[in-house]
């Protein structure tokens, strides 16, 4: 195939343009990733990108969803760690656990990645056709790891409405703090401390009895 007189070859091109992306976006987050940059680093022209994505924002988007897919690998190796664990709800506790402590520890450890997954501006549609971050792979980890806790009987079903935000603010506030606010710069065993605690009490929290005037329906005072 030939694009400008220059030759090239490639078995999926949209593959190698999200991968070089990919790799550019690791240091320096969405803004890094511009066509002409992509397509020098793969060996193409900028013509040849333009055949599989119509504009730079479509590539971005593209990369965003890799970097999602990133993001619930690492969910996925962190929780496989749970799996051993033959108390169904202590495993279904221990796994929600991985999930907020994979996703602060991602934010740290890839912060360009993670800046792209989640801040992408005017993200409507992912590269799968996917609507907004409620259809990302990370967010559907930590949906089936809420719904794992009702199975196993820890989480009562009428509890289970709006978890995932509660989770999801605690840990998302944290990776910010860790990443752009105080917390930054802090020793790896500090931060690592207060991921523990925050996301320990994120779970308590879920699962707390209701207090006494929600439960009865009772008024207050």
């Amino acid at each position: 195939m030939k694009d400008g007189g220059r030759r090239y070859h490639h078995g999926d091109l949209p593959a190698a343009l999200v991968a070089a992306g990919l790799e550019l976006a690791r240091s320096g987050g969405g803004e890094a990733i511009g066509l002409r940059e992509v397509t020098r680093v793969v060996g193409v022209t900028p013509n040849a990108a333009y055949r599989h994505f119509a504009d730079r924002h479509a590539l971005v988007l593209a990369v965003a969803a890799r970097a999602q897919q990133e993001l619930a690998s690492a969910m996925a190796t962190r929780m496989a760690d749970a799996d051993s664990e033959p108390d169904p709800g202590l495993r279904a506790r221990r796994r929600l656990r991985a999930v907020g402590l994979a996703y602060i520890s991602f934010a740290i450890d890839e912060p360009g990645w993670f800046r792209l997954a989640f801040f992408t501006p005017d993200r409507s549609t992912d590269a799968d056709g996917a609507t907004g971050h409620a259809d990302a792979p990370p967010y559907r980890t930590l949906l089936a790891a809420l719904d794992d806790l009702v199975v196993a009987g820890v989480l009562p079903a009428d509890r289970r409405t709006n978890a995932e935000w509660a989770c999801w603010s605690a840990v998302h506030g944290l990776s910010e703090l860790a990443t752009r606010g105080p917390l930054q710069g802090q020793p790896a065993g500090v931060v690592e401390q207060v991921a523990e605690y925050v996301v320990d009490c994120a779970i308590e929290g879920i699962l707390a009895e209701r207090a006494a005037s929600d439960s009865d329906g009772s008024p207050d005072g």
